[in-house]
């Protein structure tokens, strides 16, 4: 008898799911056996994602347009949550946005707006949504897409790098609170990724340099699972977890 798929019955949430990073999580965690929740602006995008999904044998997905912007729109979204699950095992933020490299003082103010709304608020918007859902849950995990940048910030990543660097504080902030609950925290670092934002950054850029975006799907799968992962005083690497040879392809990635 086969045994059940390693995160049958969680219901997870990802941000960003319609390419990239997040894209790889929603069908790695899918072919895991969760039921994912898949958030995008884009409903054509996000129909392929359920497309693909179902092709590889993964759960069908539930599709949720919405720009993350929109923060009457999360707040929507997690009382959906709550009426159709009553909880939620695990989130994955992985949206967010570069919108080019420039100096400091360079940066217009509304670019700056957008990106704080985008790449900070939204976190700030779905912890303070989703918070309820995940103490429902016997073993939620929290995982929040950072960047080198955020520690080792250079010229031109300013706003980018700022933005990383207070996700970094809010997430552990907000584990120090939630330390005695069933939530687990988690920042992720995934390196140099064959991605858009990525492509942005590095236009001339040899992507077969780079780490596919799939690759990422069975660490995904490992940190959503409810072994307990500890405070996110550390940031997880992908690069350190693939160098130590748990990095075997997950059924149903690309």
């Amino acid at each position: 008898m086969s045994s059940s798929p390693p995160l049958s019955g969680r219901v997870a949430l990802v941000t960003g799911a319609t390419r990239g990073i997040g894209r790889a999580a929603a069908l790695a965690l899918s072919a895991a056996g969760a039921h994912v929740i898949a958030v995008g602006r884009t409903q054509g995008a996000l129909e392929d994602l359920d497309d693909e999904a179902r092709a590889v044998g993964g759960e069908p997905v539930t599709l949720v347009p919405l720009d993350l912007t929109n923060g009457d729109g999360i707040d929507a979204l997690g009382l959906e949550i709550f009426k159709r699950h009553g909880r939620l095992d695990i989130l994955v933020h992985a949206a967010g946005i570069l919108s080019g490299l420039r100096p400091v003082a360079h940066i217009p103010p509304k670019l700056w707006d957008t990106l704080l709304a985008t790449n900070i608020t939204a976190a700030y918007r779905l912890i303070r949504s989703l918070e309820p859902l995940l103490r429902a849950s016997d073993a939620s995990r929290a995982i929040f897409i950072t960047a080198g940048a955020a520690a080792r910030p250079t010229a031109f990543w300013g706003s980018f790098a700022a933005t990383k660097a207070a996700v970094e504080a809010l997430v552990r902030s907000w584990a120090d609170e939630t330390d005695s609950s069933s939530i687990r925290a988690i920042l992720l670092d995934p390196g140099p990724v064959r991605t858009k934002l990525r492509a942005e950054a590095y236009p001339g850029e040899d992507v077969s340099t780079l780490t596919s975006p799939s690759a990422l799907g069975p660490l995904f799968v490992e940190l959503a699972g409810t072994a307990d992962p500890g405070p996110p005083d550390q940031v997880v690497s992908f690069t350190s977890w693939a160098a130590s040879g748990r990095s075997a392809a997950a059924p149903g990635t690309p």
